[in-house]
């Protein structure tokens, strides 16, 4: 498996440049896909959810083995896609950032910045929801995610290596 070979230390620094959802209308920010939302209201402070940015085809993997694990908690929740199909993000509950430290993937803090919820229209090239938050419950728990993550990455060396 292909590894970006970030960890939390990486994440930190690499915070700025982590594609956090922005509002339509916001400032583009290079490399931060606008979120196609309607606004009904922000996500602020403490209550903003944390994300966690994958490769998207272990991102895909991950989504897959927790849909289909009906004894993993809570279920997947909202996930976003980025325009350029290289990264998806999972939408974690605030603090998950302190202590995320699997390799291959960042874990950043939002502080709620552009993330607003409500009508969702389609996905847009620049980016989306590939679940959006009212299809699914309102965030992923961090310890399904790192296990599915885990079997994804497993799954997806293992094919790799058949080839």
């Amino acid at each position: 498996m292909e590894s970006t070979g970030m960890n939390t230390a990486t994440a930190q620094g690499a915070a700025a440049h982590a594609p956090v959802p922005a509002v339509p209308g916001a400032p583009a920010v290079p490399g931060i896909p606008a979120v196609p939302a309607v606004a009904a209201g922000p996500v602020i402070g403490a209550d903003a959810p944390d994300l966690v940015t994958v490769p998207t085809r272990q991102g895909l993997e991950a989504v897959d083995i927790i849909r289909r694990a009906a004894s993993r908690a809570g279920g997947v929740g909202p996930v976003l896609h980025d325009g350029s199909g290289d990264t998806l993000g999972f939408l974690v509950p605030p603090g998950t950032a302190d202590a995320w430290d699997l390799p291959g993937s960042a874990c950043t803090q939002t502080n709620g910045r552009g993330m607003r919820f409500g009508d969702v229209s389609p996905a847009s090239e620049a980016g989306g929801w590939l679940l959006p938050p009212e299809a699914v419950g309102p965030v992923t728990d961090p310890e399904v995610l790192r296990a599915a993550l885990g079997e994804a990455a497993r799954l997806i060396e293992a094919a790799d290596n058949c080839r």
